[in-house]
This record gives structure tokens, C-alpha cells and sequence, in this order.
């Protein structure tokens, strides 16, 4: 119980404490100025009482002791009687020689009986006051009375330290009351979820640190279930980083040794360059630079293994070079029935690393080439076609992969650059498009596919200029 008093449920307790309070307070100031009216009243109607019994033994003359009795009981020092436009000294001790303050009962307003009532309470006590009224609402008659501020303020005194018992009390009953409410409803839920959050944190590959799914339409019943679906993501997730970090482990291994074997490979077909045959010297340097790049990948992806892409290494160099090579990888004889339309101006340069560029747009045409591979229509006209344009626009390079198959499914649009999950054909991993993004992004660019009107993909990679210090651009020119 302590360490709730001193928790959130406890914070709640105190405030509401205080709030009550602040509303006593509030009430309190009209309520002890309608007291002291009350109390006046009171005064001035016993006084009225016993003047109307005085002025009917007139002409008499009451004896000193009935008087000083008359103002005993009635707690006056002076009763006087207006009436007929004449006043009447009824009953007096001794006649003060002025009074501190005045008030005419029959017309005092709110504030001012607010205002009067904290005085008395707070400064008052030692003046006289002169309280006047009628002794009827429909009556012409006036009672006068002077009396003593010191019994008023006691009775005021004694009124307030009741109601401070009774708010005080007030106070701590209802605030235990919402404690022992708001504690049930709000805060034991909100602990059970900080419980949860705590004790699956320790764990949160344990499948039974799952918070089990909280009923109820409330908002914390809400946050629960979405807690609980946000642990169960959570725990497919961190299967799926297990999974991905021992699959990367044995792909690193195999990495390791198939880029010793290419190394070999790569020593033997050196030696192609050699024999003095017109087809293998035009096959040879193809196989050379397959090989080397091949050579390249494994040690890219050792260091994609290593959560580090190389940084690109960028230079200028004619894009129709590398879409040749492209082409010319693909191996898109007329047996396949694909087409490669090369629509790329021989003029047009990029300032790119070359082989991260080329990884983009072969990994974009090797999709192409396996969705069209396996598709067939029954439109007689309909062609396999995969082309790719490029446009330069002031510093920025645009270059557009088109083909003309099934187009992209649903989920893989919906999970396109992302790794396991963004394949468009069956068995496929969707590393193709995840690596591309990132090397796109490594330059500063974008990659988007582009909504056509017709069937088929088209992919819209832009690649900008480095930007040149001045110095630099003065210097060349």
C-alpha cells in the first residue's frame, strides 16, 4: 500500500484531495457571508419582537432593569423604533456617541455581504455596528439596533472551523472513494500493462510473455491488445532477424569459399587470352570481365554481411556502355522470344560508380527477363519486350526499365524493396530490388515504379550529379 501512496494512484489521491478542497473554499466565502446575514437577521427580528411589545405600553416608561434586561436577551446596547417619519429610543445602556459601520438589511447586495462577512471574519471584531430593517417585508416600520461586532465574529469563527471539520472530512472520504474506484478501474490496468511490458522486455523471445488479449471496449483495454499484437509482431521479427543472421553466417562461409573458387577460375581464364582462336578471343574478354565482376560480388556481399556497403566509387562514363553490358549478360538470344530495345542516347554520361549502377539496372532487367519467361497471353500481337531509356535533365540522370509482362502482384507492390518479402514470383527472395534501392540511395537518388497504362513493369531510377565546390568548377573551367 505504501508504494501506491506514493505511485500515480497516490498522486491521484492527493490532488483530489486538494480539488475538493479548493471547491470548500470556494462555496465557503458565500456560505459564511449567508450565515452573518443570518445571524443579523436574527438580531434585528427578536429586536423587532420585543420593540412592537414596548411600544404598546406607551405612554409608559419602562423601568432601567426591564431595559437592561430587554437588551440582554435581545444581545443589543440600543433598540430603536422608526415609524410615521419619528424616531423612538425603545431601550438603551448608554448612548454610544457613533457607530464603525452600518447596514440596512432590507437592501444588501451579494458581494457586498461577501465582501463585509471575510472583514468581520478576518479583521473585525472590535467595532460597533448600527443593523437597521423593516420588521415586515410589506411593513413601514423600521427597527434600528446597535450592537457589539465580538459576538458576531465568535459565531463566525466557530461556523468556519465547522465547516473547515466537515470539508476536510468531506475532502478525505471522497478522495478515498475515487482512489479506491479510479485505482481499480484505471491504474491496476495501467500496472498489469507496465508488468507486461517489464517482464516480457527481460524475454521477449519467450512466447508465453505474451500479454494475454484484455477484453473491454475501454481505451487501456485497447492499448492492451494493441500492446499484445506488438509483442507478437515483435517475436516474428526478432524469429525472422535469427533466421536472417544464420542464414547470413552460412552465406558469408559459402561466399568465402566460391569467391576462392572464382579466384581460380579467374587464373585459368587468363590464360584463354592466349590461345590464338578467332572465336575465343572474342568470347574471352566477356568471361574475363563476368568473372572479375562475379570476383566483385562476393566481396560486396561479405561486406553487405557486414551491415557495410561500399561507398560508391563515382566517375562519369557513358551510360550506353553499361546498358551494351547489360545486354550483352542477359544472354537474350532469339530462342527466348524477348526482346531488348537499347533506347539510350550514346551522348548521355552519368556520374555514377559503374559496377553498383550496373548491379542496379541488370538486377531490374534479370526481373523482367524471368516475369516475361513465363508469361504467355493469348493476344497474337502481343511482343516480350524489355527497353530501357534514359533522358538527362539538367544534373539529374532518369533512367527507365520498361518491359511488357504480367506486371507486378499486389503484395509485392505492397512489400516492393523489401528483403524476403518483396519477390514477385514464386520461390524468389526479393534481395534483386532491396540491394538495388540501396545502392541508389548510396548516390543521392531515387528508385520508384512507375504506374503505366498498359501491362507490364516500369522502373524509374534517377540518378543526380555530385555536387562541385566551386573552387573545383573554376579550375576545370
Amino acid at each position: 500500500m505504501p508504494s501506491r501512496i506514493r505511485g500515480l494512484s497516490g498522486k491521484l489521491l492527493w490532488l483530489t484531495i486538494a480539488f475538493v478542497m479548493l471547491a470548500e473554499i470556494l462555496i465557503f466565502a458565500p456560505s459564511v457571508a449567508t450565515m452573518r446575514q443570518r445571524w443579523l437577521q436574527d438580531r434585528l427580528n427578536t429586536a423587532a419582537a420585543a420593540s412592537v411589545v414596548i411600544d404598546g405600553l406607551q405612554p409608559l416608561e419602562l423601568p432601567r432593569g426591564v431595559q437592561d434586561l430587554t437588551l440582554a436577551t435581545t444581545g443589543t446596547k440600543a433598540i430603536v423604533l422608526r415609524k410615521d417619519g419619528t424616531s423612538q429610543l425603545l431601550a438603551v445602556t448608554e448612548m454610544p456617541s457613533e457607530v464603525d459601520a452600518a447596514f440596512d438589511l432590507a437592501d444588501y447586495s451579494e458581494f457586498g455581504s461577501i465582501r463585509d462577512a471575510l472583514y468581520t471574519l478576518f479583521f473585525g471584531g472590535d467595532r460597533l455596528l448600527r443593523v437597521y430593517g423593516p420588521i415586515a417585508e410589506t411593513s413601514e416600520v423600521t427597527v434600528e439596533i446597535v450592537i457589539d461586532e465580538a459576538p458576531l465574529r465568535k459565531a463566525m469563527l466557530g461556523y468556519a472551523r465547522n465547516i473547515l471539520v466537515v470539508s476536510l472530512i468531506i475532502s478525505v472520504i471522497t478522495a478515498f472513494l475515487m482512489f479506491l474506484a479510479i485505482n481499480r478501474v484505471m491504474i491496476m490496468p495501467v500496472r498489469r500493462l507496465a508488468r507486461s511490458m517489464q517482464f516480457f522486455a527481460e524475454a521477449p523471445e519467450d512466447p508465453t510473455r505474451v500479454l494475454p488479449t484484455p477484453e473491454g471496449k475501454d481505451e487501456i483495454a485497447v492499448a492492451g491488445r494493441h500492446l499484445s499484437r506488438m509483442q507478437v509482431q515483435l517475436q516474428k521479427t526478432l524469429r525472422q532477424q535469427k533466421t536472417l543472421a544464420d542464414l547470413g553466417l552460412a552465406v558469408s562461409k559459402i561466399n568465402h569459399d566460391m569467391r576462392n573458387i572464382l579466384a581460380s577460375a579467374q587464373l585459368m581464364s587468363d590464360r584463354l587470352v592466349d590461345v590464338d582462336d578467332p572465336l575465343v578471343k572474342s568470347f574471352a574478354p566477356k568471361l574475363l570481365r563476368t568473372i572479375d565482376r562475379a570476383v566483385g560480388y562476393t566481396s560486396e556481399v561479405l561486406s553487405y554481411g557486414q551491415t557495410s556497403e561500399a561507398a560508391p566509387r563515382r566517375r562519369r562514363f557513358l551510360l550506353a556502355e553499361l546498358c551494351q553490358e547489360v545486354r550483352d549478360l542477359l544472354h537474350l538470344s532469339p530462342e527466348t522470344g524477348i526482346e531488348f530495345v537499347d533506347s539510350v542516347g550514346t551522348d548521355i554520361e552519368v556520374d555514377a560508380d559503374s559496377e553498383q549502377l550496373f548491379r542496379v539496372v541488370h538486377n531490374i532487367c534479370r526481373n523482367a527477363v524471368q516475369a516475361l519467361a513465363g508469361f504467355s497471353t493469348d493476344d497474337p500481337d502481343h511482343v516480350r519486350r524489355i527497353t530501357i531509356s534514359a533522358q538527362r535533365t539538367g544534373s539529374v540522370v532518369g533512367i527507365v526499365i520498361d518491359d511488357t509482362g504480367p506486371g507486378m502482384p499486389r503484395k509485392a507492390r505492397e512489400n516492393l524493396f523489401a528483403a524476403f518479402r518483396g519477390s514477385a514470383r514464386s520461390g524468389g527472395t526479393g534481395l534483386g530490388l532491396a540491394i538495388a534501392r540501396e545502392l541508389v540511395i548510396a548516390h543521392g537518388g531515387t528508385i520508384a515504379l512507375v504506374e503505366k497504362p498498359g501491362p507490364g513493369t516500369m522502373f524509374r531510377v534517377e540518378i543526380p550529379d555530385r555536387p562541385v565546390a566551386l573552387d573545383d568548377w573554376r579550375a576545370r573551367a
